[in-house]
């Protein structure tokens, strides 16, 4: 379970993040969205515990900065940020031994058999492509099996193929138990297996919900968003 409470991150008299209070629950996909500015990259920064802030965020009971919620956090940035000199099999080492896990290399071989990575694994972070890059820092991600794991544009830079494998890993994760935060600007991406909708603008969410708490349960995430930002 992820908890954010009273959570505010201000750049100088700017609020990129204000009053902002939110839970994804155990086994919830969540969705944050909002327009070009919104401070939803900032929201996800301050709860990997990369950036400075005012207010309280918890993983699973376990504040977000300490060594115990750290070990239960991953979190996949917009631009993967991969050591030029290392494999893809050495990347996914060193998290793995970083995090002192033991036992990694059969759930390795399978995450790089679903991105299409199993015969490049000898490649070097500076030869890959940007989305090769997103390939390996999702795999690096999900090789410490994290009960909470922040997603900033997973999607972009990914071929089709990777996107409907990613999309299955996503449901397995969440119906395995994993709380899950997704920032997109594909919304036709997470129809059909999101369960919450968190909406910002001006830093601040106008709009968390349930899925089930609307009265059309079939009605589109860009249909939810029109109606949600154009009134505002």
């Amino acid at each position: 379970m992820l908890e954010v409470n009273n959570l505010n991150k201000k750049y100088n008299k700017f609020f990129a993040a204000k009053d902002l209070n939110f839970t994804v629950n155990k086994g919830e996909l969540a969705i944050l969205v909002g327009p070009n500015g919104a401070g939803k990259s900032t929201t996800l920064k301050s709860i990997a515990g990369l950036l400075k802030y005012d207010g309280e965020i918890k993983v699973c009971g376990k504040n977000n900065k300490s060594i115990e919620g750290k070990k239960l956090l991953s979190y996949v940035p917009e631009l993967p940020a991969l050591f030029p000199l290392l494999s893809i099999d050495e990347h996914i080492h060193f998290i793995a031994k970083a995090y002192g896990i033991s036992n990694y290399e059969n759930y390795a071989d399978e995450l790089l058999e679903k991105f299409d990575l199993k015969d490049k694994r000898d490649k070097l972070g500076q030869e890959l492509s940007k989305g090769m890059q997103q390939k390996v820092s999702i795999c690096c991600a999900l090789i410490t099996k994290p009960k909470v794991i922040l997603f900033d544009e997973p999607m972009i830079g990914l071929d089709p193929k990777a996107i409907k494998e990613l999309k299955n890993i996503l449901i397995e994760l969440r119906d395995s138990g994993v709380s899950l935060l997704i920032s997109t600007h594909l919304l036709d991406s997470m129809d059909g297996i999101w369960d919450r909708i968190l909406i910002m603008k001006n830093g601040e969410i106008i709009l968390s919900k349930n899925k089930f708490e609307f009265d059309n349960t079939e009605e589109s995430l860009e249909d939810i968003f029109f109606e949600v930002t154009e009134d505002k």
